[in-house]
């Protein structure tokens, strides 16, 4: 499985947190020794340079995974981009909308007389599913039946199927949405063929929900979701929100209108047995269910650096888990990786690179509580347990996501590429990594101190032969994760990397 890569300009190639990883040449200082020659010529004080006939320098001593500046970069085959292109988000975005779209062709040629009296129920339908696959209550169950079942014991290739999958609902989740509109745009086109038959009020409605819908599936677009984040979320959530009151409306208005004798017959009996009722009871119940865990929580902020800020919050959480926080109780959530010990530790924390307006609020003007929900997210990280021993790989504030893991698992081996960590993330993280991951799986780069980022494909190879590992799981900006799941699939290494599609 690779994760669906991000449009170029849609993430920082580089935050400020991750500073000092350029490519530099490492060239370790060697004491220089001044050349002399020995007093008496006759005496032969130097046989072997004699021999050679010319002075030997001395030796230059280098990093052996320092990435040398001027050296050629292997490219990707064009067979391994494709794959990478063509992930399991976009193979689950095929079969959904392919699905779709063969019974609309179906229907709008007449051949399926019932999809079109019910273009309705397939519509909301639709994003009853979509909705529910982003849901975070049926994720973590998901989550949760899939380590339980399958940990450790099942074929490799299934676990790595389960992983895949289940890091990429969220193609079932757009091609769900997107055939949704299109069933909804033909019931209403449908409605207004037959407007003769049908309430004024009907057909204004259905326009309403179908414009509504129509701007919230275009504003999940990956190139408005990544580059202009708040005006992603004020119009998927809001404009959503909006979408689902008129749907509703659409629904029920639809339901206790009879075109036989053009009247309104308000029969609740009638309406609690129509399919698309119950459908759009569904999309109400999991668009709800996760706001009823939002909390106003306490918090306490740690600035070791002016590019970082570590939140802490009370309670431990398991490995593998991600949260949103915000000032606001409804708008602008952000999501972090969660960071602890374990379920009965007193404190688990996020860490904020300073990127936007949100996180560097965190750093100019701490708050005291943040809104946050209180049932977290899986991330892939969450699936460490089907595994017997993995790579976590991880660059800058991407550590956040990537400590839990080794942290709570003594079989997984830590790889982080930073500058200057323990000053830039404070001593309470150092102490995190200190505390609990022994120096046998531990590998910290500082890029500051060593001049440079080093050759992540080679330190790879090796640690993933000599820890031998199921895996590798990768957090980092988007051009080292591009490097590293373009590296890992020419390498033939099971591999998982960023997405950016929360």
């Amino acid at each position: 499985m690779s994760s669906e890569p991000s449009p170029r300009g849609a993430a920082p190639a580089y935050d400020d947190a991750e500073k000092g990883v350029h490519d530099q040449v490492v060239v370790y200082p060697v004491e220089k020794k001044a050349v002399t020659y020995p007093a008496d010529e006759k005496k032969d004080v130097y046989p072997d340079e004699k021999k050679d006939g010319a002075l030997q320098p001395p030796q230059i001593k280098r990093d052996p995974y320092a990435l040398v500046k001027g050296a050629p970069k292997q490219k990707a085959t064009r067979l391994t981009l494709v794959k990478l292109w063509y992930n399991t988000y976009r193979k689950l975005f095929t079969i959904a909308f392919s699905v779709n779209i063969i019974m609309f062709g179906f229907a709008v040629s007449g051949h399926w007389p019932y999809a079109i009296k019910y273009a309705g129920a397939f519509a909301v339908g639709n994003f009853n599913v979509a909705i529910l696959v982003r849901n975070e209550i049926f994720g973590r169950i998901l989550y949760g039946l899939v380590n339980t079942l399958f940990a450790k014991w099942a074929p490799l290739w299934w676990r790595l199927g389960c992983t895949s999958v289940l890091q990429h609902l969220g193609g079932i989740h757009s091609g769900c949405a997107v055939s949704g509109v299109l069933w909804l745009t033909l019931k209403v086109v449908n409605t207004t063929r037959n407007h003769i038959n049908e309430n004024n009020a009907i057909l204004v409605v259905g326009l309403l929900t179908n414009v509504a819908l129509i701007i919230t599936a275009v504003s999940a677009f990956p190139w408005v979701r990544n580059t202009h984040h708040n005006v992603f979320e004020r119009h998927h959530r809001f404009v959503g929100w909006t979408g689902l009151f008129l749907t509703w409306a659409f629904t029920i208005m639809g339901d206790l209108w009879h075109t036989d004798n053009k009247s309104w017959v308000p029969d609740g009996r009638h309406l609690v047995r129509q399919q698309d009722f119950w459908y759009v009871m569904g999309m109400t119940i999991w668009i709800a269910l996760p706001w009823i865990c939002t909390r106003e929580v306490p918090v306490d902020i740690e600035l070791p650096s002016p590019k970082v800020a570590v939140v802490r919050f009370r309670r431990g959480m398991q490995q593998g888990l991600l949260g949103r926080i915000s000032r606001s109780a409804v708008k602008e959530y952000h999501a972090f990786g969660i960071i602890s010990e374990g379920t009965h530790a007193k404190y688990h924390y996020m860490i904020c690179g300073v990127q936007g307006d949100f996180t560097r609020s965190l750093v100019n003007d701490p708050p005291r509580t943040l809104w946050t929900r209180e049932l977290k997210f899986a991330g892939v990280s969450n699936t460490s347990t089907l595994y017997k021993r993995g790579i976590r790989i991880c660059t800058g504030t991407g550590i956040g996501a990537a400590l839990s893991t080794c942290i709570q698992s003594p079989y997984w081996f830590l790889i982080w590429i930073g500058s200057d960590q323990e000053k830039t993330f404070g001593p309470t993280i150092s102490g995190l990594i200190h505390r609990h991951i022994e120096p046998e799986r531990l590998i910290l780069w500082d890029s500051k101190a060593r001049g440079g980022r080093p050759d992540t494909m080679k330190l790879l190879r090796d640690v993933y032969k000599s820890w031998n590992a199921e895996v590798v799981f990768i957090t980092s900006n988007y051009i080292g994760n591009s490097e590293m799941m373009e590296g890992c699939k020419e390498a033939g290494i099971p591999c998982f990397g960023t997405l950016w599609d929360f």
